[in-house]
């Protein structure tokens, strides 16, 4: 079943770095990569590298130099030599892993990780697209919502943008996921989104700020002008 992918998620998500030993095992066969059994894996590069090695389809354990327990190695069917020692980057993409590269060096991994990465407070929060993504109903609630001095306490808010016919809604205690809303405002992403039906959201609205905000985005501005984005649902000409 293919998964919705969100339009508003840019670049990868919870990167992670893995340890892996590159072997070779057979001339016939291209080389292996395992990360390290975990009861090796305190193990320093210098200590893996060039030593002589079994493994299975999981892991690899360094048999130079190295006690082995038995039942580790009745598991192990392949024998080799690691060659080289790599750190892989994987990211997640739209609720898949992907590998996107390695390094020699755990610093120069976390390095590529930190330049990769869209911290909280810098990149990708704010957004501009078309109000052709929501129905008029939904443009003419944002405006009275603007207008209005009262909270709202849909963890949103509207606001106008002086000098233009664009609106604009601040996104609050994003991302709405399941995690994020429950451990600060004690309900699920599902919940929130009944809320906001009960209390009379336009479905147009609510479902482009659910998309937005599960993506942490923090402010989106609506204007007739702006393009409109590939992937969301439009709902005026």
């Amino acid at each position: 079943m293919n998964i919705p992918i969100n339009p508003f998620i840019r670049g990868y998500q919870s990167f992670h770095i893995q340890r892996v030993a590159v072997i070779s095992y057979d001339d016939r066969y291209p080389v292996t990569y395992l990360p390290l059994h975990c009861s090796q894996s305190h193990l320093p590069d210098e200590q893996v590298t060039y030593r002589r090695c079994i493994f299975t389809d999981s892991f690899v354990l360094i048999t130079e130099g190295q006690d082995i327990a038995p039942e580790l190695d009745a598991l192990c069917g392949g024998a080799g030599a690691v060659q080289t020692v790599l750190f892989s980057i994987y990211g997640d993409d739209n609720g898949a892993s992907f590998h996107i590269g390695d390094t020699h060096s755990e610093e120069a991994a976390l390095e590529i990780v930190r330049r990769l990465t869209f911290e909280t407070g810098h990149y990708s929060r704010c957004w501009e697209i078309s109000t052709a993504h929501v129905t008029e109903d939904a443009i003419r609630y944002l405006w009275k919502m603007a207008d209005a001095e009262t909270p709202t306490g849909l963890l949103f808010v509207a606001f106008h943008i002086p000098g233009s016919p664009a609106i604009g809604v601040k996104l609050i205690t994003t991302p709405w996921t399941n995690v994020n809303l429950l451990h600060i405002e004690g309900i699920t992403a599902e919940q929130l989104r009944q809320e906001h039906l009960d209390k009379g959201v336009p479905a147009s609205l609510m479902d482009v700020l659910h998309e937005a905000a599960d993506a942490d985005v923090r402010i989106l501005i609506l204007d007739a002008d702006a393009l409109t984005l590939d992937g969301l649902e439009l709902y005026q000409a």
